[in-house]
């Protein structure tokens, strides 16, 4: 199967790119399953309901979030009722919504979703590693899904790789989210696993991580309160990557990274 994950889309910015470069890398990828990290869709700070519904709209599957999930207060009751909305599965027992799920693609198989947060320079959530453990327990890849992909919303890379390695052979792919910055390292490990440590953000690159220079810069010059950060606003380059699985398997045979508009280099899979 066919499988596209387009990372942090932040802001309006953001949120335009996805919608007009999406209809054209469908019609070019033919994916069966598309994935969108929403955590920074609201103007850089969380996501709510009416931006999900676009996503849905345009073809999204599901939608991940991370330590931006509750950002936007009428998302805590949206998450419960909605599925396809996902948060890090390490948040507390009693924390609103699903951290996985497993949901049918176009062709008919069926796909497994989950989405685990760092704890290195993050907040202090339970174990990932036990909390995806838990859940990688209740399926089997080949037989009980046919794909499996595994978020790790991380700051240090070394943790995402470490995630990586730990699953490998296990689901289909693993992939970071988080530091906004697509990473050069799309791989297969050898156990089939395919694997990068961040597929970068859906937004404006002419930016700090996406937020306008001058607010950000000034947090770094200043041990004070500063002007409030706000997303910058020129075109968004669109980030994510593309993933071919094995019919009876479900490991990777093909993982690319996805980049069109905006600034950076464009890269789009043949």
């Amino acid at each position: 199967m066919k499988l596209v994950y387009f990372g942090d889309v932040l802001g309006k910015s953001g949120r335009q790119g996805l919608e007009q470069h999406l209809p054209l890398l469908i019609d070019k990828l033919t994916p069966d399953f598309i994935i969108v990290n929403g955590e920074n869709a609201a103007h850089g700070f969380g996501i709510t309901e009416k931006i999900c519904k676009q996503f849905f709209e345009l073809g999204v599957d599901v939608i991940t979030t991370g330590n931006h999930a509750w950002d936007q207060k009428e998302i805590i009751t949206y998450i419960d009722e909605e599925p396809r909305l996902l948060r890090p599965l390490n948040y507390p027992e009693l924390t609103p919504g699903n951290g996985s799920g497993v949901f049918e693609a176009r062709n008919g198989a069926k796909v497994f979703v989950g989405q685990i947060m760092g704890r290195l320079f993050m907040d202090s959530l339970d174990d990932p590693f036990v909390a995806i453990d838990n859940t990688l327990a209740k399926i089997k890849l080949g037989d009980a899904v046919a794909c499996a992909v595994v978020d790790i919303h991380a700051e240090a890379t070394s943790e995402k790789m470490a995630v990586g390695q730990y699953l490998n052979g296990r689901v289909s792919m693993v992939v970071g989210t988080h530091t906004h910055i697509p990473t050069a390292d799309a791989q297969i490990l050898p156990g089939g696993t395919a694997y990068q440590t961040d597929i970068g953000m859906c937004g404006d690159y002419d930016s700090v991580i996406g937020m306008k220079p001058d607010a950000a810069i000034g947090r770094f010059r200043k041990v004070m309160p500063v002007e409030r950060l706000a997303p910058a606003e020129a075109e968004a380059t669109v980030c994510g990557v593309y993933l071919e699985t094995d019919d009876q398997s479900g490991l990777a045979t093909r993982m690319e990274p996805i980049r069109v508009g905006g600034r950076l280099s464009e890269q789009v899979p043949n």
